[in-house]
């Protein structure tokens, strides 16, 4: 494709874990040649967009995207989630010569539907000036068991309730029936696209009339481009959550959040309240810019992983959308008090970061208040450290917002953030605690000592003593 275009002429811009063939709860243990979760980097793919990631019962891990160039359909799987990384990629299908599949090729997903292996896709049809955004929705099936070894043909287009711009589909099992949810343009309504959904009678075809679920009208959501898309779901704690993308492609995008009772009737749109505010938006700090187009997974001990795409930059030359550099990214996905997911921030580059929280004083944290270490509780984003590996087990703790800051012990036991003043002094190792999922943090400058929770704040203290015992989440 060697047209120009511009965002501009652009009609609207550009996922879930296929409940019907993957159980969140059962966690495989991986073989000791598979890497485990203490191996994720971020980004975990580079040039990925869009990424969907879910495990199937078959103990794999699937991930699929946009590529760039918009031209192809890949899928690639590992045992673990860090596998993915540098797992085998395949094409399973390209763009055609011509006809309205021969242009880009838009978010793909994988879903396992009455026994066959489907990618929904969106595509438009090549050629250059505005008709390449003649953007509709198609599958592919593949004629065998296995995605990754079958031959994968066209199934045909989806239907949906009006011929104009639509994308980003879904499909997810609640209560014994089989919906599909997707974003697109309503003729009257001066929109990008908005989000429906409604229950499926076949791969293709709807069973009953779509109900709009949501409208982009916030100011968060109209940045650019006036956008809901990029739907994907995750039942937790009696409730149904149905994150989607808003507004244009680059630092703008963001993550939104419907909410609904998981016994409502989910095709009545008042079952379904929208968040006033976007819960997971571009992080100077840590430095991701534009995360979105999401999809949920598990890693390897059942626990819920956000799964996203995100740039290290804000300034982009050219149109937003054709910029290769939105990497697939995860990171741990917690919930609040009520039940609700607590997205935090985008953790940023490097190992996925962990929560400290003392062994005998539930909610009490590692945490802190700008550069102010402490101990209790605080938002999630000043609960997260990073632990960069260096020589000989050794590592470097850091806040996740203060990259270059790190934990710092001093001679009297004290401890701070800041940069190293004297050698070693920012160095620790992860020592196993005493039950699953503890550790003792124990310095290197100081050996034998651990951080602690005393009475007075943080400080080294004995190795062995039980107030130097964290719980790892």
């Amino acid at each position: 494709m060697s047209f120009k275009l511009s965002r501009r002429a652009f009609v609207a811009s550009a996922a879930l874990i296929p409940i019907a063939c993957s159980k969140p709860g059962s966690a495989r243990k991986p073989a000791e040649s598979d890497k485990s979760d203490r191996d994720i980097v971020n980004p975990l793919v580079k040039n990925r967009a869009d990424a969907q990631i879910f495990r199937h019962d078959d103990g794999f891990y699937y991930m699929t995207g946009s590529v760039p160039e918009y031209d192809r359909l890949v899928l690639r799987r590992a045992k673990t989630l860090g596998g993915l990384t540098d797992a085998e990629e395949r094409v399973l299908w390209r763009h055609e010569d011509t006809g309205p599949m021969s242009g880009f090729l838009w978010a793909p997903e994988l879903h396992l539907i009455d026994g066959r292996w489907i990618v929904y896709f969106a595509a438009g049809p090549s050629g250059g000036g505005e008709d390449v955004f003649r953007i509709r929705t198609y599958a592919v099936v593949c004629d065998g068991d296995d995605p990754m070894k079958g031959n994968w043909t066209v199934l045909g287009e989806f239907k949906g309730p009006w011929d104009s711009f639509n994308l980003d589909s879904t499909v997810f099992h609640h209560r014994g029936t089989r919906f599909f949810a997707w974003a697109q343009r309503e003729p009257g309504i001066d929109t990008n696209s908005n989000i429906y959904i409604a229950p499926m009678a076949s791969a293709l075809t709807l069973a009953a009339e779509p109900v709009r679920l949501s409208v982009p009208t916030l100011d968060w959501e109209i940045r650019g481009f006036k956008v809901n898309e990029a739907q994907a779901i995750l039942e937790r704690n009696g409730k149904l959550f149905m994150t989607y993308s808003a507004s244009a492609t680059d630092d703008r995008y963001c993550l939104g959040l419907l909410t609904a009772d998981a016994d409502a009737n989910i095709m009545d749109a008042s079952s379904w309240t929208k968040s006033q505010q976007p819960v997971f938006q571009t992080s100077v700090e840590t430095s991701v810019y534009g995360p979105g187009h999401n999809s949920f997974t598990v890693d390897e001990k059942g626990r819920d992983i956000l799964v996203y795409h995100g740039r290290d930059y804000k300034e982009i030359e050219g149109d937003p959308l054709f910029n290769p550099d939105r990497h697939t990214r995860v990171q741990r996905l917690y919930f609040d008090e009520d039940g609700n997911p607590d997205f935090g921030v985008p953790v940023g580059n490097g190992p996925l970061p962990d929560r400290f929280e003392a062994a005998g004083s539930a909610g009490t944290f590692l945490a802190h208040d700008g550069a102010e270490l402490i101990a209790g509780s605080a938002p999630l984003p000043q609960t997260q450290f990073r632990s960069t590996p260096e020589k000989g087990g050794a590592v470097r703790i850091s806040p996740i917002s203060m990259r270059d800051q790190h934990l710092i012990a001093a001679e009297d036991g004290s401890l701070s953030i800041g940069a190293a003043t004297q050698a070693g002094s920012d160095m620790f190792r992860h020592v196993t605690g005493p039950e699953e999922e503890t550790v003792r943090i124990e310095s290197l400058a100081y050996p034998g000592k651990a951080i602690a929770m005393g009475e007075n704040g943080l400080a080294l203290v004995e190795l062995g003593d039980r107030t130097t015992v964290w719980r790892v989440s």
